[in-house]
């Protein structure tokens, strides 16, 4: 019987390595799609944004990004506790309250993030604009997301322009992509 015992045992351990590996796998492949996003972004092209649904942070309502086609959209994929993105929530909350009436939304995306803290960072920075929260960081893999801050830039038709950048940007970055956005 303690043989049996051990073989069931063993059985169970490599089912649960096998999944674990089936589900690393579609994690890496998940991630490179993304990559591509960027790719392409980089040679002119003009993919479409991946699209999503989550819930906004004040816990009201969801976000979608197809809620805001026929707008231009800066993404910023954020967390509380990243240093470049307490440097960059000031210049995204005046590009809202600079270009809104243009048709330019500011659209955060706080990822991998506990909510009480990204709520104090919302308060801290004064943000007004739009902000979904992606608690553990499901539209990161679809953008190939490899850290924070990241921004995206989306026009009108729900496709990406500009640049993808990653890491800080610096306000002339924000402004360059944005006309770009305002344009198309």
């Amino acid at each position: 019987m303690a043989r049996r015992v051990k073989i069931v045992l063993q059985a169970a351990a490599v089912t649960v390595v096998a999944l674990l590996v089936v589900l690393l796998g579609w994690r890496v492949a998940q991630q490179e799609e993304g990559r591509g996003l960027s790719d392409a972004v980089a040679a002119g092209k003009r993919p479409a944004a991946p699209e999503f649904t989550l819930d906004a942070l004040d816990g009201e309502d969801q976000i979608s990004l197809s809620d805001y086609r026929g707008k231009g959209v800066v993404l910023n994929l954020w967390a509380s506790w990243c240093g470049p993105c307490k440097k960059e929530a000031p210049l995204l909350q005046s590009a809202w309250e600079r270009y809104r009436d243009e048709g330019l939304v500011v659209l955060g995306v706080d990822a991998q993030d506990f909510p009480r803290d990204a709520r104090d960072f919302v308060e801290r920075y004064g943000l007004t604009y739009p902000i979904a929260h992606d608690r553990n960081g499901s539209i990161l893999g679809r953008y190939g997301s490899t850290g924070f801050p990241e921004t995206w830039f989306v026009d009108r038709q729900g496709r990406l322009v500009g640049e993808h950048i990653t890491g800080e940007f610096s306000e002339e970055q924000l402004e360059e992509n944005i006309q770009l956005v305002l344009e198309s």
